[in-house]
């Protein structure tokens, strides 16, 4: 029995949907100062986005969501504004866990999370704990995450394996090295979007991206709405996926 899908817009192919989506959502600070506001106004803002998303992949059927929320690279910022983004996590994973659960969706957090706070790492941990036997859209969320750490993790893993003669070099392939990484247990993403316009992988998901579509849209995260994914959608089922094929 086919899926009956929420408000599918009659012009996207159910059978031609990415199953993965990841997200950079660029642009918070700039809509906030466009705006004559704190920059702390945009990342609130941008939370509210972001749940409006999941919700939409949710109802139109996409399997899996992952968004960057913070970098390695992120620590630079100002300490204030630091500070902020840690509660903000902290506060929305307290509000929105009953919800989740509600919606059958499973989060999951990757990245360095012991450098995190420990009241935010608590949260972390009760929410991925809470919603692991959920069956719904697996939700992923980037957090202290570097693409280029991510890869000497496992190549420190993987080295450390062959020194204690538990692998052999010759048993190192594409397969085996993902499993060492911290989305062992998520497929690759289909599509990546990207927001206010910059035209660059930041550090994000390297090994992961490497047959990715990549759909780059002026606006700021804010404002990239229900219409603006919708549109997101349609340039991808343009695109031919090859993957180095003729």
């Amino acid at each position: 029995m086919q899926t009956i899908l929420k408000e599918l817009p009659s012009d996207l192919d159910q059978e031609r949907l990415p199953k993965h989506v990841a997200v950079i959502m660029d642009g918070n600070g700039r809509w906030a100062k466009r705006r004559g506001i704190p920059r702390i106004m945009g990342h609130r803002r941008g939370v509210d986005t972001l749940k409006q998303l999941l919700r939409c992949c949710d109802d139109w059927g996409i399997q899996a969501l992952t968004a960057y929320a913070f970098s390695t690279e992120n620590w630079g910022r100002p300490i204030e504004e630091v500070e902020f983004l840690m509660t903000l996590f902290e506060r929305v994973l307290i509000r929105e866990l009953k919800e989740m659960m509600e919606e059958n969706v499973r989060i999951q957090f990757v990245g360095n999370l012991t450098a995190l706070p420990q009241s935010l790492q608590n949260q972390i941990e009760r929410a991925m704990t809470q919603t692991q036997n959920n069956t719904g859209i697996q939700f992923t969320v980037a957090t202290n995450y570097g693409g280029r750490e991510e890869i000497l993790q496992a190549c420190r893993t993987i080295a450390t394996q062959v020194q204690h003669g538990q692998l052999q070099p010759e048993d190192i392939d594409e397969a085996l090295f993902s499993r060492h990484l911290y989305t062992a247990n998520i497929g690759d993403p289909d599509l990546l979007i990207r927001t206010s316009g910059e035209m660059r992988l930041s550090n994000f998901l390297l090994w992961q991206m490497a047959y990715a579509e990549f759909y780059i849209t002026d606006a700021f995260w804010p404002d990239f709405d229900r219409e603006a994914f919708h549109q997101a959608l349609i340039a991808y089922q343009k695109r031919e996926r090859r993957f180095g094929k003729v």
